[in-house]
């Protein structure tokens, strides 16, 4: 390129109607506080799923220990058994002791699973909760 091209190049920029500078400012403030609002929704999310995560991690501690609480209920009824086992005499002390055990077992295990499965339901829906009202707010900011 010649320094006439140069030269001719610098005056079409400078007699260059002022509207495009404005345009491209205000384009570029746009971008700005699309760039801001991306920023702080995604610093939003990210506190959202961590909560969640919390949420999560609590609820299946929780689960866990329920787990080990039944665990030891149902090992402390075997070993009632057991020793009740000892001391039978009859046949029929043995049959009867045994459908003892086994339905009052059938009830408690029952109970149990009922229990864990309310448990379960309660931190899935824990967990969920603040994720849903995360999504349903980052929504309504861009709506």
């Amino acid at each position: 390129m010649t320094n006439a091209t140069y030269a001719n190049a610098g005056a079409a920029r400078k007699n260059a109607p002022q509207p495009f500078p404005a345009m491209a400012e205000k384009g570029s403030e746009q971008a700005k506080q699309a760039f801001e609002k991306m920023s702080a929704a995604t610093a939003e999310t990210a506190a959202v799923i961590k909560n969640s995560y919390s949420t999560a991690v609590k609820g299946a501690q929780d689960y866990n220990n329920k787990i080990l609480e039944f665990a030891q209920t149902n090992t402390e009824a075997a070993f009632d058994f057991a020793q009740k086992l000892s001391n039978v005499k009859a046949p029929t002390d043995f049959m009867q002791l045994s459908t003892e055990h086994s339905r009052k077992q059938f009830e408690t295990l029952t109970a149990q699973t009922k229990e864990l499965a309310a448990l379960a339901q309660q931190v899935a829906l824990a967990a969920a909760e603040p994720i849903r009202t995360g999504v349903t707010k980052a929504f309504s900011q861009f709506a």
